[in-house]
């Protein structure tokens, strides 16, 4: 695979993936392969939320011995340093949601660009060059990439695509921005991008809070086509009704604050 790099400085870009992990002790190892694969110039941050299924334990016997030695927000938390590898993990002692598994690996990110990957095997780490092309050309501050745009493989929950499309009107209505996709797993920002929005919330409504935060920035925000494969609620998948009902809040309380 061609390596992505920059068209105007003609030097490569580090890129960080942050992976956000919660007992995913079935897809794990096969994610990072997959990761490891890609041939850009990258890090891995790894962020377990707490798990209790092994997934830990597994990251631990491949990447060394934990050690506690940083604080976030008053709580002790993990990290693991396996730079010979270039992936570094960080671990929650206690599982506190999505969004907080990203700030944690957001803080630590050393790439100019940063791109979010589920460890569920949903989404492809084979498009990292599709999604990163407008960000190293400078078209964009920000790339979604858009389910509805591209190829799913299986069926996805009723309930969830008619939730997605829901939850991308109001966004698209509160923002001015013209999405496909808000809830996509694969968002990828240009580390500035990061650095200049201060995030609050610590589960789903994060990803929602991420977009409020970049349109009211003015950030370019741009879309690409990607393949999926969603995963049903038996096989793990951890969004629930309720995470709606506190996406509907989230919406309404950063619209306002706008």
């Amino acid at each position: 695979m061609e390596k992505v790099q920059n068209k105007k400085s003609q030097k490569f870009q580090l890129v960080t993936v942050v992976m956000p992990v919660y007992n995913e002790r079935k897809t794990i190892e096969t994610i990072i392969g997959r990761v490891q694969k890609v041939e850009i110039p990258k890090e891995v941050i790894i962020v377990d939320d707490g798990s209790t299924d092994g997934t830990r334990e597994w990251l631990y016997e491949q990447f060394g011995q934990a050690s506690i030695d940083e604080e976030e927000g008053g709580k002790k938390f993990c990290d693991v340093l396996a730079d010979r590898t270039h992936v570094r993990v960080l671990t929650h002692l206690k599982n506190k949601g999505k969004g907080a598994a990203l700030k944690t690996g957001f803080q630590h990110a050393r790439g100019e660009i940063v791109i979010v990957q589920d460890a569920d095997l949903e989404y492809s780490p084979e498009e990292y060059p599709r999604l990163l092309e407008p960000l190293i050309t400078d078209q964009a501050d920000v790339v979604y990439g858009s389910r509805f745009l591209g190829a799913s493989e299986g069926k996805w929950p009723l309930i969830s695509h008619l939730g997605n499309k829901i939850f991308t009107a109001l966004t698209n209505a509160a923002t001015g921005l013209s999405l496909t996709d808000v809830w996509t797993g694969y968002k990828v920002f240009k580390k500035e991008v990061l650095e200049d929005i201060t995030l609050e919330e610590s589960r789903f409504e994060m990803e929602l809070e991420l977009t409020l935060k970049v349109a009211q920035r003015n950030w370019r925000v741009m879309e690409v086509p990607i393949s999926y494969t969603p995963r049903s609620k038996a096989e793990g998948k951890k969004i629930r009704w309720r995470d709606g009902i506190q996406s509907i809040k989230t919406l309404f309380r950063y619209r306002k604050a706008s």
